[in-house]
């Protein structure tokens, strides 16, 4: 553009305007609109080829001309509503950061923001999120009768859930893992291993992924005839935890294999273990649910089950805008994201070490 040129109103030098990926697609303003909002009866190939030409462009949708033309802020929000009486606590833990990732990703390549709102306050956390300007939220394992989710349905927000909402509690949406079929598959590989009575960190709230993980090994447990051994204890609290694996390898019907529940309980149990002198694995097999990448590279590393956050945090956002934008039917929608059990040394039983002797030489030489 020369300099006696003048730009485009409502464009940028350098920043592709929604004129240009029409002229690129070769289609009208229209189409573009409809083809990125989800809107309209356009063909599947005419929507993809549209958004492909805007992401080889670098078109982004303008917050304020959407503001001006749906009466919507371009902002969603994340919380945690059960753990923690911080703020903040649950950014502290992989699993919240990978997820918020991936929805902070999945927001903005349709055009919104995300905003990550404090768990609690010691007011209602509705007086800090009455001044964002929302058009949805993401609650990451909300408690039975959770008051947040409720009320912000009642203002007619669409929620959606990251874990299985329990009783009544009304949500638009809700993502979440198999947790019973995830501990089955981890406890079912620590008794190949050998173990023969296995333990359980768990902990005392009420959110779907506790009350299904703990349930889904108490049924286990009577299966195969083993009598439950575990501890419970607050799982946002980090010395409670290391607390609680303590008790655990302290017990008279002390386990040989534990599954903790919470990032923290692979460096809680492996300490607890050097404190009694217990050997990982030839003593004690040990798992825990945990996305962080630590678990590697502990002495011995330790295997991990993965709830896969990012493929949750993705897919919470694409049905939350989908209920803003108006794009689905009105009904729940339910969504299962498959786990992974990374299996590493912590349980996997090492042989015992055998002595193979040089084989003897032939009489007479």
């Amino acid at each position: 553009m020369s300099r006696t040129e003048t730009p485009r109103r409502g464009s940028r030098p350098g920043r592709a305007g929604i004129r240009d990926v029409a002229a690129a697609a070769g289609v009208s303003i229209t189409t573009v609109s409809d083809a990125l909002n989800g809107k309209g009866r356009l063909p599947d190939a005419t929507r993809s080829h549209v958004r492909e030409v805007a992401d080889r462009l670098g078109y982004r949708p303008s917050a304020a001309a959407r503001t001006l033309r749906t009466g919507k802020s371009g902002l969603i929000g994340l919380t945690v509503t059960t753990y923690g009486d911080e703020p903040f606590t649950f950014t502290e833990f992989a699993y919240f950061a990978e997820m918020a990732r991936a929805a902070t990703s999945a927001a903005l390549a349709r055009g919104y923001a995300l905003v990550i709102l404090p768990a609690s306050s010691r007011h209602s956390p509705f007086d800090v999120w009455q001044n964002v300007a929302l058009d949805g939220t993401v609650v990451i394992d909300p408690s039975d009768d959770d008051q947040v989710v409720t009320e912000l349905m009642r203002q007619g927000l669409p929620v959606v859930s990251d874990g299985r909402p329990s009783g009544d509690l009304p949500v638009t949406a809700w993502v979440d893992n198999d947790h019973e079929a995830a501990v089955l598959e981890l406890l079912d590989h620590l008794a190949d291993a050998g173990a023969r009575r296995i333990g359980l960190l768990t902990g005392t709230t009420t959110d779907t992924y506790t009350r299904l993980s703990t349930t889904a090994y108490l049924r286990w447990c009577e299966r195969v005839g083993q009598d439950p051994v575990y501890e419970s204890y607050p799982a946002h609290d980090p010395c409670a935890g290391a607390v609680a694996a303590d008790r655990l390898l302290a017990r008279p019907d002390r386990p040989d294999a534990v599954y903790g529940l919470f990032d923290p309980n692979g460096t809680d149990l492996l300490a607890a273990a050097r404190r009694y002198g217990l050997r990982v694995p030839e003593d004690l097999l040990l798992v825990c649910c945990s996305e962080s990448t630590v678990y590697a590279s502990t002495e011995p590393p330790i295997t991990t089950l993965s709830l896969k956050p990012r493929r949750i945090g993705t897919a919470v956002v694409q049905l939350l805008i989908d209920a803003i934008e108006g794009l689905n039917t009105g009904q729940p929608v339910e969504q299962v994201i498959p786990t992974e059990l990374i299996i590493r040394t912590s349980s996997q039983r090492r042989p015992p070490r055998t002595t193979v002797s040089a084989p003897r030489s032939p009489s007479g030489d």
